[in-house]
């Protein structure tokens, strides 16, 4: 955190792990907003698992809005560090002067929308009627700090993408401390239960937000947030660089509902909200996965783009050896845990014999095919970092649809357990044309970059 990491100059090899390890670390510590939340609401005396079911009916939709956050910060960040790569920092910071606003109108329009709507859409995503009330309990809280929510994600983006890894990574652990010491008291001691639990986590985002603000209206970043300089044309931009992380995140959400509302019709009346638990549980686990692999490659974006806006093609073919290793390296060690340790992340949420058996049954499953995944992580979120969405967001789009695909279709011969089987045959799937893909078409996209005008660039 003593200082900013200089994405055209420093040794490619440490500053990829300056970027990528603290972003990974935030984004694992980020998973305990969600963790903490389910490990105690677990816990909650005679009613812990009809709880824990219904918080994870939450989940998706949680993350849903927060893929908003997503759509605009992945979308600009990128754009910035482009145009500060090119020596344009006026650029740079109208761009950031437009993702403000975009952020707090977005926030302002999803937070009513979210409330009006919350009933029939946590019945439709798979709440029954023992689970539906700790679901609208924990929603509604939660939903009230939506703004902080998408604010704190979205600008702690373009702290990223100026070399602030560090205070990044700080951005997050302030929230996620504080979460963790807030729970207890909320659930537990002023007995609030599961809206104890939303109430801590939108304390903690509440936190993060007044962090990331204050930083970036101080002195030490090179371009701070200002007011004006607005641009439809910028927003649009910003928009189309945002899409494919926004449809990662956001139809990652849809297909958890959906995975939800399968298991619980698959299941039936005795064994429906056993799934919904076991599928919390084992996506509370996927997290672990997911969210640090999309730490290490979206952590890493702000190098790849800032060097393809200064034309270094050397550092960026370096940068993508780097990161291939490091995600590789991540998710077999993650496969590895997942084969022979899961056990005891279970452990945490439910001392329940069957719900412990099924969870980690479901645990073995789902990361089947989560080596590959690493090459689709880092493929699709490259391509987004070198200004190509027409590449990213089909590789997204495909993965989703085969995955929405194979949830709907697979119960239909195998049952409710034959859902969770979708998710390591697309990881494989996906890897592979991944991989394929971004052989085929890396190599020219730099060529041409190294022969393209600055001014062609410019938004």
């Amino acid at each position: 955190m003593a200082r900013p990491n200089d994405l055209g100059r420093d040794p490619v090899g440490r500053l990829v792990l300056r970027l990528a390890i603290p972003s990974m670390l935030a984004q694992f510590v980020n998973v305990l907003y969600s963790i903490v939340d389910r490990m105690y609401i677990g816990n909650i005396p005679e009613v812990g698992d009809a709880a824990l079911a219904g918080a994870g009916v939450c989940g998706p939709i949680v993350t849903l809005i927060s893929s908003f956050a997503f759509l605009i910060g992945v979308g600009g960040a990128p754009l910035m560090a482009m145009s500060m790569g090119a020596g344009d920092n006026e650029r740079a910071r109208r761009i950031l002067s437009n993702c403000g606003l975009m952020l707090a109108a977005v926030a302002a329009v999803v937070t009513p929308a979210v409330l009006l709507c919350r009933e029939p859409m946590l019945m439709a995503f798979g709440a029954s009627a023992e689970t539906f009330p700790y679901a609208d309990s924990y929603l509604t809280v939660y939903v009230l700090g939506t703004a902080f929510a998408i604010l704190s994600v979205g600008l702690n983006q373009f702290i990223i993408c100026q070399g602030f890894s560090g205070i990044g990574m700080a951005t997050v652990l302030i929230g996620a401390a504080l979460n963790i010491a807030l729970d207890p008291v909320f659930i537990f001691v002023l007995g609030m239960g599961v809206s104890g639990a939303a109430a801590a986590t939108v304390i903690s985002q509440a936190a993060s937000f007044v962090f990331v603000l204050c930083f970036l209206l101080g002195k030490r970043v090179h371009i701070r947030l200002s007011f004006g300089g607005y641009s439809w044309g910028v927003m649009r931009r910003v928009l189309l660089f945002g899409l494919s992380p926004f449809v990662i995140v956001a139809m990652d959400s849809v297909l958890l509902i959906v995975l939800n509302a399968v298991v619980q019709r698959y299941g039936g009346p005795e064994m429906g909200d056993v799934y919904v638990t076991c599928a919390t549980i084992v996506l509370s686990y996927m997290q672990l996965v997911t969210m640090p692999l999309g730490g290490i490659t979206g952590g890493t974006q702000p190098l790849l783009s800032y060097n393809f806006g200064a034309k270094n093609i050397a550092r960026i073919k370096r940068a993508y050896a780097c990161l291939f290793a490091l995600c590789l390296a991540f998710t077999t060690v993650m496969f590895l845990i997942s084969r022979f340790a899961c056990g005891v992340f279970v452990g945490i949420f439910t001392q329940n014999p069957q719900q412990t058996e099924l969870a980690v049954w479901g645990i073995r499953v789902f990361t089947l095919g989560v080596i590959p995944l690493a090459m689709q992580y880092e493929v699709v979120d490259g391509f987004t970092a070198l200004a190509l969405p027409r590449l990213a967001i089909p590789l997204s789009l495909t993965r989703k649809a085969l995955f929405l695909a194979l949830t709907v279709g697979l119960p239909a011969f195998f049952g409710a357990q034959g859902a969770f089987y979708a998710e390591p045959a697309v990881d494989i799937f996906c890897g592979i044309l991944s991989t394929v893909v971004f052989f085929l078409v890396i190599g020219r996209v730099l060529r041409e970059r190294e022969i393209t005008p600055d001014v062609t660039m410019r938004v």
